[in-house]
């Protein structure tokens, strides 16, 4: 094991990661230009591949996205050990990720330090499940800068490989999914738990609906502190 100060400058220190810079330089600074946003998280080092397997699980789960290590969240370059790293993320994507999540990796380096990139791409396997520390299996998805854990509807929606159907003629819909259609016409949102007692059906029903909806594109999620709602999907 190599004693890593993180950070500090390469002077000194051995230079077997110089040969595998492949990244631009002014790339690099436009990339942390753009800030934390859904498809990019900064990280000035990576503690714990288990937390670190959230992020990874919500952007395969979602559009995918970037992680840069060795980047304080205000944008300033530290830099890291990026082997170190990469190992931290490989663990994190092999061992509690599950199944596991496909990633790339690049190397940048700006003045003395390094700054590694990884590139994780939107999962046709998806749901992918993070474990956590009780052993509990939590499948999570992206929303602007932050992770949220996925509810049913979600991971039902995830699971679904097949093609995304045209939207149904609402005229056609049942008097469950009528009704659904027609309080989101005038409320802001509904969890799942609402509109299966708005709609007097079981949870596993209402499920199958706000999952249907998803997928015709008529409706769509919107991840808050108190759960998932969902909302008509917003037209440009």
């Amino acid at each position: 094991m190599y004693d890593i100060d993180y950070g500090s400058s390469l002077e000194g220190r051995n230079n077997r990661f110089l040969d595998a810079v492949t990244g631009d330089e002014e790339e690099l600074f436009n990339l942390i230009d753009e800030g934390e946003h859904q498809q990019q998280d900064f990280k000035f080092r990576i503690d714990s591949s288990l937390k670190i397997a959230r992020t990874l699980s919500a952007f395969a789960n979602t559009q995918g996205g970037s992680l840069l290590i060795g980047v304080k969240d205000n944008g300033k370059i530290t830099g890291v050990d990026p082997q170190e790293e990469y190992y931290m993320i490989e663990g994190a994507a092999e061992v509690y990720c599950t199944p596991p999540v496909n990633f790339s990796s690049t190397v940048y380096q700006s003045e003395d330090k390094l700054v590694l990139k990884i590139d994780v791409p939107a999962s046709p396997q998806r749901p992918h499940f993070a474990k956590e520390e009780n052993g509990k299996k939590l499948a999570y998805i992206r929303q602007k800068d932050e992770n949220f854990v996925a509810n049913r509807v979600i991971i039902s929606f995830l699971k679904d490989k097949s093609p995304a159907s045209q939207r149904k003629n609402l005229v056609a819909y049942g008097p469950e999914e009528r009704l659904l259609f027609d309080y989101l016409a005038t409320q802001k949102e509904v969890s799942l738990s609402k509109f299966s007692r708005l709609a007097k059906i079981p949870l596993y029903k209402a499920e199958k609906i706000l999952t249907s909806f998803l997928k015709w594109e008529v409706i769509q999620w919107n991840a808050t502190d108190k759960g998932i709602r969902f909302k008509l999907k917003e037209t440009a």
